[in-house]
């Protein structure tokens, strides 16, 4: 096959999937980013000395893609998987979570409540079938098999706090996958595996940028592409600001919120489901601490206090010798409170932390930033798929996907490399 010069919009993980995929066929993707550096959401920053990323990630051993990947890379040896544990806050107190004798011991339910939660999230991890969920409202689907009262207590605040005045229209498979995603990390019935890469996400994201350089690839940081132009039903190229630049094809990873701004001259249909699609923002609060706040890397949080269903103490799964905590509020970008500065956020987490451990000073607290993201999630209800369109668009040379392409799975690195690749070999089928 002819090599060919494509180019690539956006390089976050998913973008750089494409672009590790079509030097690995021969081609030239010229990869453009808006931003300074490669891997969106994935990217680290300074955080006073230790390079870390801006929301965390950690990896299942169901992650195939990734896991493929890194073999690729010579990366394996790198990964690191480390047994870690949930807790609850609930009623002032941090209780334990996440396995059958937490869950018999939890103060907050009934017998009953219990054995209703435990079989359907059993059921979950057994399901592989997604299609009959996929047109299910998931509220009310949960209801029915957990009951009014476990709702309550270990459900209702992740839709309110997390999906606001969209919680009442969700997919039932789109939240299905996450049960079944964290219930397939357990190597037994009460232990939970975790991974992560040593030296965090900049290790394979390094490693990605080096491979395609080598294979000819090109990145272009700090080019925010203005324009797709097409004509007479085909792409031509892409515009970075005044300047054109001819392209064989044109493969897009941006968040498809701006994808009716990059491509004006699709048709309008097309342009109408783009445009329809919503998304959940974040305003993700990492903090640094003198000591640790639980023994929990993932703490779900039920208090009236607390706007959070939950937060991650990341030094629970990867060691970097200070106390890293996330704390992300996610809710509408249009919401009001995405607006508020990030001191009122600053200020939230350091009340909600000292509540979570009583023996937390503000002494304790050694950093703490805020770093926002409009397009962190779509919101996915029923039947979702089905109203995007296509990836290859009815346009010669133009393939369009984010990570709403692979519901209903949740998004993530090893989704975003394997919808990525196999998006590149479509590209020069």
């Amino acid at each position: 096959m002819a090599r060919q010069r494509i180019a690539v919009l956006g390089a976050g993980p998913m973008g750089l999937a494409v672009a590790y995929q079509l030097v690995q066929d021969g081609h030239q993707p010229v990869i453009f980013e808006a931003g300074d550096r490669v891997g969106g959401m994935t990217a680290s920053f300074d955080f006073g000395g230790l390079a870390i990323e801006r929301y965390y990630h950690f990896h299942c051993i169901s992650d195939h893609a990734f896991l493929k990947v890194l073999d690729e890379l010579g990366l394996a040896s790198k990964m690191r998987w480390v047994e870690t544990k949930m807790g609850f806050f609930w009623r002032g107190k941090v209780v334990p979570w996440g396995n059958p004798v937490a869950l018999l011991k939890f103060p907050g339910l009934s017998l009953l409540a219990k054995f209703r939660y435990g079989l359907h999230a059993f059921l979950c991890t057994k399901r592989t079938n997604w299609r009959p969920l996929d047109n299910v409202e998931a509220i009310g689907w949960i209801r029915r098999w957990v009951g009014k009262e476990a709702y309550e207590v270990l459900w209702r605040r992740l839709f309110d706090f997390k999906f606001y005045d969209y919680k009442d229209g969700l997919s039932a498979a789109w939240i299905w996958s996450r049960i079944r995603r964290i219930g397939t990390s357990r190597y037994s019935i009460f232990r939970e595996k975790l991974g992560h890469l040593e030296g965090g996400s900049d290790t394979l994201l390094a490693a990605l940028k080096a491979r395609i350089e080598a294979g000819g690839g090109e990145f272009r940081l700090k080019s925010a592409v203005s324009r797709v132009r097409m004509e007479q039903g085909a792409v031509r190229g892409i515009e970075v600001g005044d300047a054109f630049e001819a392209f064989d094809k044109v493969v897009s990873t941006v968040p498809l919120p701006y994808v009716s701004r990059l491509m004006p001259d699709l048709p309008a249909d097309v342009l109408g489901k783009f445009q329809a699609v919503k998304n959940i923002a974040v305003v993700c609060v990492i903090v640094k601490l003198r000591q640790r706040l639980t023994e929990n890397f993932w703490l779900n949080v039920n208090d009236d206090a607390m706007d959070i269903p939950g937060l991650v103490e990341y030094t629970n799964l990867r060691p970097l010798g200070q106390h890293i905590v996330y704390v992300p509020f996610y809710m509408p970008g249009e919401h009001p409170k995405f607006q508020e500065p990030d001191q009122a956020f600053l200020d939230r987490v350091q009340r909600y932390l000292m509540a979570i451990n009583p023996r937390l000073a503000a002494s304790d607290f050694i950093d703490l930033r805020a770093s926002r993201y409009r397009f962190a999630q779509p919101i996915c209800p029923p039947g979702y798929l089905d109203s995007l369109p296509p990836v290859a668009l009815p346009v010669k040379g133009l393939w369009v996907a984010d990570t709403s392409y692979y519901y209903p799975e949740d998004r993530g690195i090893s989704e975003s490399i394997g919808f990525g690749r196999n998006m590149a070999r479509m590209a020069v089928a």
